[in-house]
């Protein structure tokens, strides 16, 4: 699926969707350069599940979870990831099996402890089509058997 975005509130909107929609167990890996709206469209999806704490991006702290909505938001950037094994200890698998959603941010550097079907959401600009607008693909991925 690919959605054209000419605003923050499109961006937003669209995350509330995936939100709403949103089923236990869902992996979402989220791809985009710096300042493209990965925030935005993350705040999106937990308004759609009715979380009302403010939501950053974990930048620091490698994953913030969201209880409050009516399915668990567990939110990773593994950006400062240097090893995968690093996710062993922060117990990722209670996460990516468990009853709520992830998102996760640069999941490209932890690949292989992917679960094997995830959905990828990637936002780019197209600065010809103006400044705030973005294109949203959203694809169902299977990783390949190890």
């Amino acid at each position: 699926m690919k959605v054209d975005s000419f605003s923050a509130k499109e961006t937003f909107a669209l995350g509330q969707q995936i939100g709403e929609a949103a089923e236990p167990g869902e992996v979402y890996t989220l791809v985009g350069d710096l300042g493209v709206g990965k925030t935005v469209f993350t705040q999106g999806v937990a308004k759609g599940l009715g979380i009302q704490e403010p939501v950053n991006s974990p930048t620091f702290t490698i994953l913030q979870v969201y209880e409050e909505g009516r399915l668990p938001f567990y939110h990773f950037d593994v950006y400062r990831i240097g090893d995968v094994e690093e996710m062993d200890e922060i117990g990722y698998e209670d996460y990516f099996y468990g009853d709520g959603i992830c998102f996760i941010e640069w999941a490209n550097l932890i690949e292989e402890i992917l679960p094997q079907r995830y959905k990828e959401i990637t936002i780019c600009k197209d600065l010809q089509k103006g400044l705030d607008y973005r294109l949203i693909t959203i694809e169902e991925k299977e990783r390949s058997a190890q």
